[in-house]
């Protein structure tokens, strides 16, 4: 993809740390040249639109869908503002994070985000790209002010005089032809590596199914579960009610000034994002917060299941088994096992279907302990479910691999994709002549460009602003 390119014949200081050196031809100036801040009021009957991380400015309403978040925006929208195709937003208190992007879309958003209209040189969808650099995003953190970092906030008048380049306008139209190219080649990877994933997967799934209700004799003679979803399992096997199986609990709650993003001294804090997806693992992504150091007692017995109680997310196989010390956000449930289950076991077996599948709960979506009490679970005897737990971790070992990898390909390429942005927008690489052998852009090519990992699970954070 980058085949070709080359650096710009010759350079100059710009004077700006974050952009270094940029061609000599390109123009160098302050925002408050480059764009005009827009209040356009008193339109509630307009489209409602977010402003995310992840996806820059997109329809709220699907943020909203298979989420558990909630429209969060007043009632009354006459102070929200609306936003044209080719304006640019910024969350004001995450503008830092990235949350900023180019509007392809007309609509209204929260007042508490930034409006600008690019002037008659600025190409929008130019600026979409160099300001959801990381570069630009350290430039605004810059340039934020607050007590704390939950509180930072790049005002108007601060991003007006941030200092930026404009490229003549042709080559800002090249610019943005060819990272649309290279964003349409870089998803389509994204997405059959995904597609991958995603049949390892339900291979890995298929397999635990059949070992977790089946055993791992396949002579074994069989006899009904009286479980609709089971079917048949080995004769010596018992079924229990959930209540047998563990204990469900929760932590105390946890106040925002007892959070801490230092894990020095502190206890772990779970949300339900720091639980793995929907695959079979077992496992916990890093958590991101931690609790400024507190009594033992408060903290959940170990080792336990943590699982998704309400939400959307509950209809997912988040399932994970925490052996560390840690506090549960309010959306999360604790689960001890008893000493006649092994907690892998239940982890597996949970991982076959999801609680809120097992529980019927898709009228009300929340899990407590009036739906798993009265749940029946296949009980094989303990030794029989730790030779069950130590084959498939030894079984599901090239599947795991396999999935590590893709996963690994796919993270390469999303770093790939911001390296190459980064020096495509700044003038460290040249695309001028590559942009103009390209085939020409359909339109529904040019809307969908620039929204990176499409497939990716949005930022929600940003619902209200």
């Amino acid at each position: 993809m980058i085949e070709g390119l080359n650096p710009y014949p010759e350079y100059k200081e710009s004077g700006q740390a974050w952009l270094g050196v940029v061609p000599a031809h390109w123009s160098l100036l302050p925002n408050r040249a480059l764009f005009d801040e827009v209040k356009d009021r008193d339109h509630p009957e307009e489209e409602m639109l977010s402003v995310t991380i992840t996806r820059g400015i997109v329809r709220q309403k699907a943020l909203l869908e298979n989420s558990s978040k909630k429209d969060s925006s007043n009632t009354n929208k006459f102070a929200y503002k609306l936003i044209y195709p080719g304006d640019i937003a910024y969350n004001k208190m995450r503008a830092w994070q990235g949350a900023l992007g180019a509007s392809s879309l007309r609509g209204i958003i929260s007042p508490a985000y930034v409006v600008m209209r690019p002037r008659k040189k600025a190409n929008a969808r130019y600026y979409h790209y160099l300001y959801r650099t990381a570069l630009f995003a350290k430039e605004a953190e810059r340039w934020s002010y607050g007590i704390t970092s939950d509180m930072w906030s790049l005002r108007p008048e601060h991003f007006k005089v941030i200092g930026s380049v404009l490229p003549p306008p042709d080559e800002q139209l090249a610019i943005v032809r060819f990272l649309n190219h290279a964003n349409r080649k870089i998803d389509g990877f994204i997405r059959a590596k995904r597609k991958l994933i995603g049949l390892l997967n339900e291979q890995k799934q298929a397999i635990i199914h059949r070992a977790v209700t089946r055993g791992l004799d396949p002579n074994a003679k069989l006899k009904p579960s009286g479980i609709p979803w089971l079917g048949e399992i080995p004769e010596h096997w018992e079924v229990l009610r959930g209540k047998y199986v563990g204990r469900l609990f929760s932590t105390p709650s946890i106040s925002d000034n007892e959070l801490s993003e230092s894990r020095q001294g502190n206890t772990m804090y779970l949300k339900v994002s720091d639980l793995v997806g929907a695959d079979a693992s077992l496992k916990l992504t890093q958590s991101r917060l931690y609790v400024k150091r507190k009594s033992g007692r408060d903290e959940a017995p170990r080792p336990f299941l943590v699982f998704p109680k309400r939400g959307g997310a509950i209809f997912t196989n988040r399932v994970a088994i925490v052996e560390s010390n840690c506090f549960l956000d309010p959306n999360l449930m604790g689960w001890q096992i008893s000493g006649r289950f092994n907690p892998h076991y239940v982890a597996l077996l949970l991982k076959t279907r999801t609680l809120a599948d097992l529980a019927d709960v898709s009228s009300v979506p929340q899990i407590n302990n009036h739906h798993i009490s009265p749940l029946q679970f296949p009980a094989p005897p303990i030794v029989e479910q730790l030779a069950i737990v130590a084959w498939l971790d030894r079984g599901l070992n090239p599947l795991t691999t396999a999935i590590a990898r893709t996963e690994r390909e796919i993270a390469l390429m999303q770093e790939y994709r911001t390296c190459l942005t980064a020096d495509i927008v700044t003038g460290k690489l040249d695309v001028r002549e590559a942009a103009a052998k390209l085939p020409e852009e359909k339109p529904e090519e040019v809307e969908e460009a620039g929204a990176e990992d499409p497939e990716e699970e949005p930022e929600l954070e940003d619902l209200e602003g």
